[in-house]
């Protein structure tokens, strides 16, 4: 339903994930929303830009999930303030649409108006949107992937970043594997490779959440939800369900997860004394089996 050059709002905040598209989606109020589904129309400043130049490519289990922590980390949550977030560079290549799904998905997180890829071999079917060549940016960042290593969030906001490496001893309680920034096949893919023959670390629940049915049912025809049972995993039908404090994880004072959601603020998931680390699908299912923050890499992976 949305394509290239695209404009698109939605009364939900992360309607910028299609952004990744090369369209310009952002979310609105309730009240906006009801006029543009009546008139058609959307009253918007146009924001200012900030450019992000991707270059290298990224190591092993580093996914557009850590590229945009890291970012949200470099420049904090209100770094984008009503701006555009544009991604540029040779790097983007190696970043999968789904990459790129989870990285617009959380401009908003930076306090972005919203996020925009150019289209590239993967999006040549549709309508090629490139910015201007004259196009005016407030600031220029030049970040090489193939520098990152796997990013956590620590509480209580996405600018809080520290790589897996700096995370220190960090037990946690639960696991969530989805939501609508990390749960695509790919991103369950990713969960199934490292948990495949293994098993969650006793105590710590670890709840996958596909984000359709389409995805669910792919899943399940995959064998992916047979690995996921086999580990010791809970496996949901689609919902936001812990994401956003609703149902199916709800964290108990004092308890920690790390999840592969978009928001990590006090109280977001449950207890306001709870505690949220955001991660990508490959730290997500690596902490699952230690019974902590890890990566792939302290598995043997």
């Amino acid at each position: 339903l949305v394509v290239a050059g695209d404009t698109c709002i939605g009364a939900d905040s992360h309607t910028c994930t299609y952004g990744a598209l090369g369209a310009f989606s952002t979310g609105v109020g309730s009240t906006d929303m009801a006029a543009g589904m009546v008139t058609g129309k959307a009253w918007f400043k146009v924001p200012a830009a900030l450019k992000f130049v991707l270059t290298g490519k990224p190591q092993k289990w580093v996914s557009g999930k850590d590229v945009i922590l890291h970012i949200i980390g470099l420049i904090g949550v209100d770094g984008a303030l009503y701006k555009s977030m544009e991604f540029v560079g040779d790097g983007i290549k190696y970043l999968s649409m789904d990459d790129r799904f989870a990285m617009a998905n959380m401009a908003i997180e930076a306090g972005a108006k919203n996020g925009i890829f150019p289209v590239d071999d993967l999006t040549k079917e549709y309508t090629v949107y490139e910015a201007d060549e004259d196009a005016v940016y407030d600031e220029t960042y030049t970040i090489d992937l193939s520098t990152l290593e796997p990013t956590v969030a620590f509480p209580h906001l996405p600018e809080n970043t520290k790589t897996v490496k700096e995370a220190g001893e960090v037990t946690i309680d639960q696991v969530v594997i989805g939501s609508c920034t990390n749960g695509r096949i790919s991103d369950l893919r990713v969960a199934a490779e490292i948990l495949k023959g293994k098993k969650v670390k006793k105590g710590v629940r670890t709840i996958v959440i596909p984000a359709t049915q389409a995805i669910y049912l792919q899943a399940i025809e995959e064998g992916l939800v047979k690995t996921f049972i086999e580990a010791g995993a809970v496996v949901s039908t689609p919902t936001c369900g812990p994401c956003l404090g609703g149902h199916m994880g709800i964290l108990a004072e004092g308890e920690k997860a790390v999840a592969t959601t978009n928001r990590n603020f006090v109280g977001r998931m449950g207890h306001v004394d709870s505690e949220i680390y955001l991660a990508s699908p490959a730290v997500a299912a690596a902490s699952a089996i230690a019974g902590k923050i890890s990566q792939p890499s302290d598995l043997g992976l």
